[in-house]
């Protein structure tokens, strides 16, 4: 990971040089502040006044500049635009091919132009940060002050206003020259036909990569967590090319699939099973759970083998699933309920989505690794959906060789067969990438020279005396490979975190908050999903049939929300905003679930696990794509990553709510609902506190 403020100093265009954010100043400010505060105590309101002054000046000057080239664009695009009225009057084709170009020159420099607005709401961003890690709480203050003012000049280069129009005039003319040259299209007639010119496709997604525009497909993408790079970067080179398999993408999907199906395919039949072994019906939240249990553990060592391979991995993964899910069938035949408990510990042993998330960060090109992602947050989806509908066909009973195939069982011999069939795809079809290339993706070489004794050396070339000019450049260098995060070297910036403690100490406040919710939410829909069998059981007789059908549903709305979210709602409120309604509508749904004086009924019961369940797909997908923005690019590699971090959160939520229904049915099943639904109510009120206290810095 290159150091901001260096990467500043390369890219900008020179032309342009005094007009970008002086990162170089801003941070000698934050490193005197803190001088100042250590020597003596300097008021508080004192430093956060001249700060903010010098700050509003950076901004301000960006933004008038920003205003200026905007101009200077407009004034070229009127020009154009009269020799565009003659051009065609006349039908001139090769004049009327220069002038595309003419257009296409303006779309280039709109190009430059969001570029310089991008590192600068980046510097902005990263000052910010900085001075709130060393000096004091400053970003709340400071974005609620500013970003919703009438006059504001923040909102201007975080949600700039006037290159939309300028966006709409190029690629109207662009189109309207194509249709003089017969291919009659019209951008008003047919608004969801784009334009296809590379320069327009470009332009536009340096705009949403800069409002945080997005639609379904990237939306669901960063569903995966698979965090972007912080800074903008060049076109990949062709390692990224070499690692990509097709089929062994797909069955790295294929492992997400089948792992989710096998997750939720005995909800509807786990307290069934409890009671046959002599159980009570809550234990059903323990038989659920062992498999979280086990998870909590699986994804760090998944994870940590990750860095040598992916293909073994996985193929354990499927063998311990596979013996998982033959112990679980057997436990009948058996009558153990401790049988069935060490199956499902099994499975959860299994669990390799830390392997899914890792393949596709690591071996997948960046052009398709947001396709990825969607691809594997969609498999996750459809699993889901489909467990619980797999159980519904599921209504038989034999036996076969004295084993017993029925309601109960038959989930355990299906998923072994599954295991088994994928076993030998995986071992057939699946390409391990190269060691060597794995070991690259992990530690990324520096541009300079080796690595040698914690010091970057710059090899022979290195001039052994250097310039009173020479040596002050290079004092700036080595002040700018300061990171956000950490005082560390610049060998250490560029290396994934190597402990648990190293990830949280990179973890801000807004991201401890996120992660908190992303626990709530987990912990709210699995209370809904895990006990849905026993409540609708005791106080509505449902057959498992129904149980089934009803969690199938559920499912299947995973989609839909996600299309809802992703195309309209993100891009017509803030995520922020987003983010504090579901989480009133996951209270309100919980609330609503209680029952407390009147008969409880069906439509109270499905009203309320709807909206719960549909606010926290909602909240989850605003979640995920806040803290993929949020977290440290540091966290997008290695055994600790981003990834791991979000699926121990929710790990352990399920561990939690799943152990809170099995506690819960010592007091009587009479009280389950009550007792289960308490604890997801307060952790869900503290997570809207917490929302609301780090609410401006989730700009």
């Amino acid at each position: 990971m290159v150091a901001f403020g260096k990467k500043l100093k390369e890219t900008q265009i020179q032309e342009w040089q005094g007009y970008y954010i002086n990162y170089k100043l801003m941070k000698r400010k934050v490193k005197n502040y803190v001088q100042q505060i250590e020597v003596s105590e300097q008021s508080r309101e004192l430093v956060l006044k001249d700060f903010s002054r010098i700050l509003d000046k950076q901004i301000e000057k960006i933004v008038l500049f920003l205003l200026e080239q905007q101009g200077e664009l407009a004034s070229r695009l009127y020009v154009l635009g009269q020799e565009h009225q003659v051009l065609v009057q006349k039908q001139d084709g090769s004049k009327l091919s220069e002038l595309q170009q003419s257009y296409r020159d303006v779309g280039r420099e709109l190009l430059q132009l969001l570029f310089f607005v991008e590192m600068n709401a980046i510097g902005v961003r990263k000052i910010l940060k900085k001075f709130d890690k060393r000096c004091y709480k400053f970003t709340n203050y400071y974005v609620k002050t500013r970003a919703n003012h009438p006059y504001s000049q923040l909102r201007q280069i975080f949600k700039h206003v006037g290159v939309s129009a300028v966006v709409g005039t190029i690629s109207r003319n662009l189109a309207d020259l194509q249709d003089n040259q017969g291919n009659y299209t019209s951008i008003y007639d047919h608004p969801d036909l784009p334009l296809q010119d590379p320069i327009i496709s470009s332009v536009n997604q340096a705009v949403d990569r800069l409002t945080n525009s997005t639609d379904f497909l990237h939306y669901l993408g960063k569903h995966g967590l698979i965090l972007p790079e912080e800074l903008p970067t060049p076109p990949e080179d062709n390692s990224a090319n070499e690692r990509y398999h097709l089929m062994s993408l797909l069955l790295n999907l294929a492992n997400a699939f089948l792992y989710m199906v096998n997750t939720y395919i005995i909800v509807p039949t786990a307290d069934d099973y409890s009671l046959s072994l002599g159980a009570a019906a809550t234990v059903c939240g323990a038989v659920i759970g062992s498999m979280a249990v086990a998870q909590v553990f699986s994804s760090v060592y998944f994870s940590a083998w990750s860095n040598k391979s992916y293909m073994k991995p996985l193929l354990f993964s499927s063998i311990v699933l596979l013996i998982g899910n033959t112990l679980y069938a057997l436990a009948y035949d058996f009558n153990s309920i401790y049988l069935l408990l060490i199956g499902r510990l099994f499975c959860g042993l299994g669990s390799a989505r830390a392997i899914n998330r890792r393949y596709i960060s690591d071996c997948v090109p960046l052009h398709l690794r947001m396709k990825a992602s969607a691809g594997f947050v969609s498999a996750s989806a459809l699993g889901m959906a489909c467990g619980p509908a797999v159980a519904c066909f599921l209504q038989t009973d034999f036996k076969l060789l004295k084993i017993t195939f029925n309601q109960d069982t038959l989930p355990g011999w299906i998923m072994a067969l599954a295991w088994f069939l994928y076993l030998l795809c995986l071992w057939t079809t699946f390409r391990e990438p190269p060691k060597e290339e794995i070991e690259d993706v992990l530690l990324p070489k520096t541009n300079s020279g080796q690595i040698e004794n914690g010091l970057v050396q710059k090899g022979i070339t290195q001039p052994l005396l250097l310039s009173a000019e020479d040596k002050k450049q290079d004092e700036d260098e080595d002040e700018d490979q300061d990171c956000d995060n950490s005082e560390e070297s610049a060998e250490e910036i560029q290396k994934p975190v190597t402990s648990i403690v190293s990830a949280y100490k990179l973890l801000t406040p807004s991201v401890k908050v996120q992660l908190l919710i992303y626990f709530m939410l987990k912990y709210a829909m699995e209370i809904l999903l895990a006990e849905s069998s026993v409540v609708t059981t005791y106080y509505f007789i449902w057959s498992t049939r129904n149980v089934a059908i009803f969690l199938a549903c559920l499912g299947l709305t995973v989609l839909p929300v996600n299309i809802l979210v992703g195309s309209y709602l993100s891009n017509m409120f803030e995520e922020r905003q987003v983010l504090l309604a579901s989480e009133i509508l996951v209270c309100l749904g919980i609330v609503l679930s209680f029952h407390v004086l009147i008969p409880y009924s069906v439509p109270q019961y499905v009203c309320s696990a709807l909206i719960t369940f549909v606010a926290a797909e909602v909240l989850e997908g605003v979640n995920l794509n806040l803290l993929s923005r949020l977290m440290s690019s540091r966290l997008s590699k290695g055994t600790y990553n981003g990834g791991l971090l979000s699926t121990e959160a929710g790990t352990l939520a399920r561990v939690f709510a799943d152990s809170t229904i099995t506690l819960a049915g010592y007091w009587g099943m009479s009280r389950l609902l009550n007792v289960t639904l308490l604890p997801s109510l307060f952790i869900c009120i503290f997570s809207i506190m917490a929302t609301c206290f780090t609410y401006n810095s989730l700009y």
